[in-house]
């Protein structure tokens, strides 16, 4: 089966790690605008690869862009990735119960310890 194109959704688009990589240096600056020579420092990759992935954010409509002079600023729209937020939301009782039961496991451990430890000392 093929591939999906990484813009046929945020999913596809966010699959990719300098992407993921990208999204959060710009919403490290909680919705400050960053232009690519920024990104490029940031991110320690040749400015054509941090265009061509920006290109791919800006198609699924993660990040936006407008000119400023000559250049070109980008911010985030955190609202685009409210599909991979429902998504993952479904995942978050497995979650909050493996760590009831890391809790327990430990708590469990730790009368255990104290009572060998109040045994040995009498």
């Amino acid at each position: 089966m093929p591939r999906a194109s990484t813009t046929s959704d945020v999913f596809n688009a966010i699959a990719e790690p300098r992407r993921r990589q990208i999204v959060d240096l710009l919403a490290l600056g909680g919705g400050t605008e960053r232009d690519v020579t920024e990104l490029v420092l940031k991110l320690g990759l040749p400015q054509p690869a941090v265009s061509k992935h920006l290109g791919v954010l800006r198609k699924v409509g993660i990040v936006a862009v407008h000119k400023s002079g000559q250049r070109r600023l980008y911010r985030l729209q955190p609202q685009e990735l409210k599909p991979v937020r429902d998504w993952i939301q479904n995942f978050e009782r497995f979650w909050t119960d493996h760590l009831d039961s890391i809790k327990q496991a430990a708590e469990k451990t730790a009368k255990q310890r104290a009572a060998r430890d109040r045994a040995a000392s009498n």
